[in-house]
């Protein structure tokens, strides 16, 4: 039932860090996640991107620097309110 297109392109010339970033911001954009939503743990994000943990961890450091997400020690990243555009 996992025939979604795969998250990261190797070839592609973009850290695979940042397509896992771009993939999770595409998915809030779309709704599928809300704001104050739990994003989901680092080791379930990297099986469904096809990544290592470590990746996952870069790209959810990015989603914060850019308002995405934030991130409460010992309980985990949410997605951010977003101001009305």
């Amino acid at each position: 039932m996992d025939d979604q297109e795969p998250v990261v392109d190797p070839q592609r010339p973009v850290y695979v860090w940042q397509q896992v970033a771009d993939w999770i911001a595409g998915r809030i954009d779309a709704g599928e996640l809300l704001p104050g939503a739990r994003l989901e743990g680092e080791r379930e994000l990297a099986e469904r991107a096809g990544v290592a943990v470590g990746t996952v961890r870069r790209a959810v450091e990015d989603l914060r620097e850019r308002g995405l997400v934030v991130t409460l020690p010992a309980k985990g990243t949410y997605i951010a309110d977003r101001p009305n555009s």
